[in-house]
């Protein structure tokens, strides 16, 4: 999965980019894609500089896997919650798309097993 990290309002440390490493290479076993083009957009920064009770993070993906469209977002008071928030409803968005997807195949798979068993074919023969 080819990670593209931006910052915005802030520097971003070795720390924070190891995190997001991490955090984002736990999505590969989500967005499998068959010929390795997946693509993930990453931006974290501050919003604001005038918040007088502290920071405020926010966390943005952009997943781009087998030509679908993931997006998510996250403002958290900590850098590293909204990673983890904007992460798992990534995930979230992934596996319910991947079951709707098996869904919809079992029950075509289903409709033709019916249809195989009301031609009876066995008996017709006889």
């Amino acid at each position: 999965m080819n990670i593209k990290i931006k910052a915005t309002n802030f520097e971003i440390t070795p720390a924070i980019e190891d995190y997001i490493g991490k955090r984002i290479s736990s999505l590969d076993k989500f967005a499998r894609d068959k010929d390795g083009s997946a693509r993930c957009d990453i931006e974290v920064g501050k919003t604001t500089k005038h918040h007088r009770s502290g920071d405020v993070f926010r966390a943005e993906i952009n997943l781009h896997v087998s030509g679908k469209n993931f997006y998510a977002v996250s403002e958290k008071d900590d850098l590293y919650a909204a990673i983890d928030e904007v992460r798992d409803e990534i995930a979230y968005a992934l596996t319910s798309y991947k079951d709707r997807t098996i869904t919809v195949m079992r029950r075509g798979a289903l409709k033709v097993k019916n249809m195989l068993k009301g031609l009876d074919w066995r008996n017709k023969n006889r």
